[in-house]
């Protein structure tokens, strides 16, 4: 959606609500600081006139002096989420006592007291007001709209917010408007102003492979959001930021989505922008100081935290809301608890807190910076909102606090929505999804065995004694799989394709007798049996044997392991398999039948057709990356009941292909382009990059130190 700088000024300023805002909190601190002079020792205010003439001074403080401090003293609130920020304003509490005559304060401690309680109440003058930071920012908008046109400098090209709501898949969404879960979306809906379209994820439907495609175009040998490289020894991880940095270093050519004066916030990947903050492979410590001269900016990891602590209110704001939603979690997970809702994790220890960093702090910040960025008129802003999927992972992809999160998400881009009517420039805003989230039981729960565990035995590792006095209860969720009696090894309950491959074994003769690496060796990757690798990701697990190089072809994998792939194809939980044949290429195996790739031909059932149309091309893809797997497994998806048990101890959950979890959105404004199908994130960039083009934004330039790095890697 579009919208002129000015419109609604009038309705957004009038009534004198500013004015209103400062004598309320001016009176409010006043009288909290003759509160304290009686109540609080070592606090002592003399004359009737002290209070007033100190909340005047310490409104000054907050409002003028207090962000040009903040600017040296931006460390201290970084790494201290704002806290140390009220240490910093004590000293300025202590440099008023002395400028006022008569004032007394005992002790630093007391001055960091006066300091927290005068904000807080600062903070609920606001809010009775329904004011917040959103009044500033219209008013220094509306002046800076002023100036422009007094300036005469023309009217720019629109710019555009990309919004992205992270894990939220398009069936759900569907669900959500029409429930009265997502307003804001609705009302975009119902007027016309936006059109709602699907796309299909790759088969990697997970953050890492998905937003490295959107921002930068290519997200070629991203297998997972976790997976092993054999020829370093290496997992590389998207969430660790010496791994995301090497990702974006193989994958951008300079010329990202944001690379035109863009900025991008909460993204694992900075998409070439030149304002970043939140953003995991630019650290700092890892981009170093050139890096970000050559992308023209001083932006780091604090800058978001800059726009937003830079008031100690949002401090106190954000600790409330944060510290609501620990509760709200803890009450969310004791009631599915004494319902025995199934399927469900674990979500104590330290997951609250984790939970409403993402729910509360992250976005607050986040929304924050989005604000500021139209405020200095960036061309193109991306930002992931977490939460949403935080939750789902542990709740469910619809459960009750889930869709709680959703609707704070509606309302922040309900938000940013009416700050764009004051921006210096036009904004249309883009919402979409970097995949959805399939439904069911953890793997390791519905069987009893991870897979990581499950490989290792097959592959010969050796076993635990079974401990007596084992919880039963452990291994229950196993039977809740409808089909959980076909998990029984013997021979006579395997499938077609199982039943082959054993023939095949049988057929070679006797198996190789090798000796092995012990498990652990030699690098530091652990080896579920001796040189076997296993890494889950979502609802993909890769298998890579260490002790070959290279791909490791299935009749080598037969002679070695000749259990190995008939037990897997045959495992309820087990959808599909992906393997490479010296004799057929790629080869997707599965329970009832098999599909050779290269030429097409499918033996009995094909197992992809559960995963749809596009399911082939997707594999093959995948088959074709310098570190695929030796064996890459896929959930199975039950269509029926619309679930899937993905490898990891999550409700709600990613990262392969089969059902929801395939399915993301695009919200879009009407007077855009229609994106047509759109198939894999490298499609979806190239839709996004084109509606920039679309509205006056100039194509990216070639990064020539950027291009060369990457061609070189």
């Amino acid at each position: 959606m579009s919208s002129r700088p000015g419109q609604g000024a009038g309705r957004l300023l009038r009534g004198g609500r500013v004015a209103a805002r400062v004598l309320l909190v001016w009176a409010l601190s006043a009288g909290a600081l003759r509160l304290l002079d009686l109540w609080l020792p070592g606090f002592a205010m003399a004359d009737w006139w002290q209070p007033t003439v100190c909340a005047l001074l310490f409104g000054v403080l907050s409002a003028v002096v207090w962000p040009l401090v903040l600017r040296v003293a931006l460390p201290i609130a970084v790494f201290s989420l704002g806290f140390g920020s009220f240490l910093l304003l004590g000293v300025g509490v202590l440099a008023i006592s002395f400028v006022v005559p008569g004032v007394v304060i005992a002790d630093f401690e007391t001055a960091v007291v006066v300091a927290v309680a005068v904000s807080v109440l600062a903070t609920l003058g606001s809010s009775l007001l329904a004011l917040d930071q959103d009044e500033l920012f219209f008013r220094r908008a509306a002046r800076r709209s002023a100036r422009r046109a007094a300036g005469g400098d023309g009217e720019m090209p629109p710019g555009v917010l990309f919004l992205q709501v992270d894990g939220l898949g398009m069936d759900t969404l569907r669900r959500a408007v029409r429930d009265g879960d997502m307003p804001t979306f609705a009302r975009w809906l119902d007027a016309g102003s936006h059109r709602l379209t699907e796309w299909h994820t790759d088969w990697s439907s997970q953050t890492g492979a998905s937003v490295c495609g959107i921002l930068h175009g290519d997200n070629s040998d991203i297998p997972g959001f976790r997976w092993y490289e054999k020829d370093r020894d290496h997992v590389m991880a998207c969430a660790h930021p010496e791994d995301a940095a090497e990702i974006e270093r193989r994958h951008s050519d300079g010329r990202g989505l944001l690379s035109n004066d863009g900025a991008g916030h909460g993204n694992l990947f900075t998409g070439d922008a030149p304002h970043v903050s939140l953003t995991m492979s630019a650290l700092p410590v890892l981009t170093g100081a050139a890096r970000r001269r050559r992308r023209g900016s001083s932006d780091g990891v604090g800058a978001g935290y800059y726009a937003y602590f830079a008031n100690p209110a949002n401090t106190l704001r954000t600790l409330a809301g944060a510290l609501v939603d620990v509760v709200r979690e803890i009450s969310a997970s004791t009631r599915q608890r004494r319902a025995d809702v199934r399927p469900r994790v674990n979500r104590g220890g330290f997951y609250p807190f984790a939970r409403s960093a993402t729910t509360v702090i992250v976005r607050d910040v986040v929304v924050s910076a989005i604000i500021e960025d139209m405020l200095a008129g960036r061309a193109a802003v991306y930002a992931d909102f977490l939460g949403y999927d935080e939750v789902a992972h542990h709740s469910g992809v619809e459960r009750f606090d889930a869709l709680a999160v959703l609707r704070s998400i509606d309302q922040q881009i309900g938000r940013l929505h009416r700050a764009t009517q004051l921006a210096p420039r036009r904004y249309h805003i883009v919402a979409l999804s970097d995949h959805g989230q399939t439904q069911g039981w953890a793997f390791t729960d519905r069987f009893g065995e991870s897979i990581e565990a499950l490989v290792g035995r097959l592959c010969g590792a050796p076993q635990p004694e079974p401990r007596r006095g084992v919880n039963s209860d452990a291994r229950r969720p196993a039977e809740g799989w409808q089909v959980g009696a076909a998990l029984a090894e013997a021979s006579t309950g395997s499938g077609p394709i199982a039943r082959r491959l054993r023939a095949r074994v049988e057929g070679a003769g006797s198996v190789q007798d090798r000796p092995r690496t012990e498990s652990g060796a030699p690098g530091a990757v652990t080896r579920v049996a001796p040189g076997v690798v296993v890494v889950a990701s979502g609802h993909v697990a890769m298998v890579s044997f260490t002790e070959h190089e290279g791909r490791v072809e299935l009749e080598t994998i037969e002679r070695e392991f000749p259990e190995l792939l008939p037990a897997l194809v045959d495992h309820a939980g087990v959808g599909f398999m992906l393997v490479r044949s010296a004799e057929f290429g790629p080869v997707v195996l599965g329970r009832d039948g098999l599909h050779r790739l290269a030429a097409g031909v499918v033996v009995g059932e094909d197992p992809l057709i559960p995963y749809g149309p596009h399911a082939a091309d997707l594999v093959r893809r995948v088959d074709g990356f310098a570190h695929s797997p030796d064996i890459m497994i896929n959930s199975r998806y039950d269509a029926a009941r619309d679930e899937a048990s993905p490898f990891e101890p999550h409700v709600g959950s990613h990262g392969g292909i089969g059902g929801p979890q395939s399915r993301g959105f695009l919200l879009h404004p009407s007077d855009l382009p229609a994106p047509g199908e759109i198939v894999g994130a490298e499609a979806l960039h190239r839709v996004l990059r084109g509606w920039l083009t679309h509205v006056g934004q100039p194509e990216p330039a070639v990064d020539a130190q950027t291009s060369g790095t990457v061609a070189a890697g």
